[in-house]
């Protein structure tokens, strides 16, 4: 159906190549927008660079004619920059004051191209409340929002016929139909449809097109998987076919442990491709710089990575019980080279062949920056993403629009990636009922 869509400052600082989702629509820029964009261009955020890029993107097409007066966009259809040298009228409740409202006010003044129906694009839940107040139709941006009810999960039930499960234990796999539904390296829970009771647990595996019985013992350094989502997702993590795994789950379901044990397991073994770990996590903003903290760069980091020292301490003492010899420090491992941990403010620009890189709380970053991130992965690397969608502290994503989010839907169907979500907690009794109750 054709539009006329007005775009909010909020989307293009989203993503700065917005206006090209609307293919033949009459988009419209409030002048307003251009000034707030203005201000953010300052500084080495993602949403700094992101309007700084939304202005270039304007500017381009700028060249090609009249914004005033309307451009032509490549996907068909005008765009126009409204509202400049205009008298605006504000209704009752709107003040010329706040930019918002001067917003609100061009989009409401703005006539309807060819008498297409008016449509206020926004993140903003308030601009939103306020268009419909005024009578203005309005939607939030979706074109990497991801509908959290359909994200994929990793795994689920499949019932058989009667001794299926016997011959798959026997067996070792089982044959699938090539139109099973099934997503490349996704598990299933084979159950018994007599016996209910009698489960076995597989992974799909689309070339040839089977499931393959999953056989996990323990991840080293002394643990074990506890419930069904820590078994499916210790089989990604140690698989090196696999390049790119993603864990999600809640606070204290095993997510950082797991990673940090299979990739303490893999670089410690001298037969395996990688020859180190490196651990991240973002020091909130992504690319603000550390200076302002006193001390070294270790001290700078500390009170972002204690989490991850806290796990590899518990990993740690658990690998010096195993050999019952003396306990091998962080420090160590650091000075020798296999392990690294530092901020993902530096992570652009670099190539890491060979390397066991895990990116903790990864909710947290936009769908750009976890490009950014997953493309800095050389020949070897192996790229694991965990953290929990409904716990961000960013302001500019939330569970649908976040990175971590974006790649487990993107990437469902790839046979290099694999995904696991991680229900049930294991921290304690007491963190599996805060998780849930609160």
């Amino acid at each position: 159906m054709k539009r006329t869509v007005i775009l909010d400052t909020n989307v293009l600082l989203h993503n700065p190549l917005s206006f090209h989702a609307f293919p033949g629509a009459h988009l419209v820029i409030p002048i307003t927008v251009i000034s707030e964009i203005d201000k953010f261009k300052k500084g080495v955020t993602e949403v700094s660079r992101n309007a700084r890029e939304a202005s270039r993107q304007i500017d381009e097409l700028r060249r090609e004619g009249n914004l005033t007066q309307g451009v032509k966009m490549p996907e068909g259809g005008t765009l126009v920059v409204a509202g400049a040298g205009q008298k605006l009228v504000f209704p009752e409740g709107l003040s010329p004051a706040v930019a918002d409202d001067c917003i609100l006010a061009i989009a409401l003044q703005h006539p309807a191209s060819r008498g297409w129906p008016k449509l206020f694009v926004t993140m903003d839940v308030n601009m939103r409340i306020k268009a419909g107040a005024y009578g203005l139709e309005a939607t939030g941006y979706e074109d990497r929002r991801v509908q959290t009810d359909d994200l994929f999960q990793g795994y689920h039930l499949i019932q058989v016929p009667a001794g299926w499960v016997d011959e798959f234990f026997a067996t070792g796999h089982l044959d699938m139909e090539e139109n099973s539904g099934l997503q490349p390296n996704e598990g299933v829970v084979l159950q018994d449809a007599e016996r209910p009771e009698r489960t076995a647990l597989g992974v799909f595996q689309s070339q040839p097109s089977r499931l393959q019985l999953l056989r996990i013992d323990e991840a080293g350094l002394g643990l074990r998987p506890r419930n069904l989502g820590q078994h499916f997702a210790l089989h990604f993590l140690l698989d090196e076919k696999i390049q790119l795994v993603t864990l999600a789950g809640r606070a204290g379901t095993g997510k950082t442990l797991l990673a940090l044990a299979a990739g303490l397991r893999q670089v410690l073994d001298e037969e395996s491709g990688y020859r180190r770990m490196v651990v991240s996590r973002p020091v909130f903003p992504m690319g603000k710089e550390l200076g302002f903290l006193p001390g070294s760069l270790e001290e700078k980091l500390s009170p972002w990575m204690t989490p991850i020292h806290d796990n590899l301490e518990q990993l740690l003492d658990s690998l010096a019980a195993g050999k019952k010899g003396q306990r091998t420090s962080e420090a160590k491992l650091r000075q020798s080279g296999v392990l690294e941990v530092e901020p993902l403010s530096y992570i652009r620009g670099r190539s890491l062949p060979k390397q066991y890189f895990i990116v903790d709380e990864a909710q947290n970053l936009t769908p750009h920056e976890v490009k950014t991130i997953i493309t800095r992965a050389g020949h070897g690397t192996k790229v694991v993403l965990t953290g929990d969608p409904e716990q961000i502290d960013n302001p500019y994503v939330d569970a649908m629009s976040n990175g971590l989010s974006y790649v487990i839907d993107r990437f469902r169907d790839q046979s290099i990636s694999a995904h696991a979500t991680l229900s049930k907690g294991e921290r304690s009794r007491l963190a599996g009922l805060a998780a849930e109750l609160l």
